[in-house]
């Protein structure tokens, strides 16, 4: 095995993958990345593998999963009963939240243009339409 891909130093599995370093070591902390192994000198000696992961959580992270979800996802890519079905379970959930948030967004939106269109931009405060809106005690839901 060539030793200069397996085993690489965090600046450069951090520079392979596009990550900062204290990005690197953040993972190694939530457990998404498992600790590496030490040379004698006490650096992080890192594997193909780890560059590997690491394109894996940034990608997920990238689609929206949260750090939890990733760990799961982690776990369940070396699950070989049921690691498929369990990945496709939440990658659903994760797009029907996703779908939401995109509901909600233009719901905002909408009535942000709604308040824009109906604002004069001129005249006094208390007239704004916009400072009445945040201002009103009754927000519509």
């Amino acid at each position: 095995m060539n030793t200069q891909t397996s085993s690489l130093t965090i600046g450069a599995v951090a520079k392979r993958v596009g990550v900062a370093i204290d990005t690197i070591r953040f993972y190694e902390r939530e457990g998404l990345l498992p600790e590496p192994q030490r040379r004698a000198s006490g650096y992080r000696s890192y594997s193909e593998g780890a560059v590997a992961q690491l394109r894996f959580i940034r990608r997920a992270k990238h689609l929206g999963f949260t750090l939890e979800e990733i760990r799961d996802l982690l776990a369940l890519s070396a699950d070989r009963q049921r690691g498929v079905k369990a990945v496709k379970q939440r990658a659903q959930q994760r797009l029907v939240a996703i779908e939401q948030r995109i509901t909600e967004l233009q719901r905002v939106r909408d009535g942000l243009a709604q308040l824009v269109a109906s604002c004069p931009g001129h005249g006094k405060p208390e007239a704004c339409p916009i400072l009445r809106a945040l201002s009103d005690e009754q927000v519509s839901a």
